[in-house]
């Protein structure tokens, strides 16, 4: 099958790294992530579009110095050029998702902490889920 169709949901909440890349297509990557207690990801501007949707938790979106509440439910779209950051300050793990557009990271990377995630330099590097690499 080509694609990917799981359940998001579950997939969300069971995960406890601060980083995992589930799948790359050509030109959007879906990732999980999960925030300890007052962890942040780390302010941080890209060159690509980047979309969040919580599913546990509550915390703060921040886009160019602008801060909004945020819980289970809400969405978040980052367009590119923009300074942002998401900080855990609820009293759970804040369990989310992101989608890059286009991906951001290299397929399959796994990072267990932010400090993890930090010491590694890697990036997006053509190869796709399915196909390997770009054709």
């Amino acid at each position: 099958m080509s694609g990917f169709v799981q359940d998001i949901e579950n997939l969300v909440v069971e995960n406890d790294n601060f980083r995992q890349v589930l799948y790359t297509a050509k030109h959007s990557q879906l990732v999980l992530m999960s925030l300890k207690v007052q962890e942040e990801i780390g302010a941080e501007i890209h060159k690509v579009d980047q979309f969040f949707r919580i599913e546990e938790g509550a915390g703060e979106a921040i886009m160019n110095g602008a801060r909004t509440p945020i819980k289970a439910g809400y969405a978040v779209l980052v367009p590119a050029g923009v300074n942002h950051n998401i900080v855990n300050t609820g009293t759970v793990p804040l369990k989310l998702y992101t989608l890059y557009s286009p991906p951001n990271h290299r397929d399959g990377v796994i990072h267990k902490s932010r400090s993890d995630a930090e010491g590694d330099s890697e990036h997006f590097n053509g190869k796709t889920t399915e196909a390997g690499s770009l054709k």
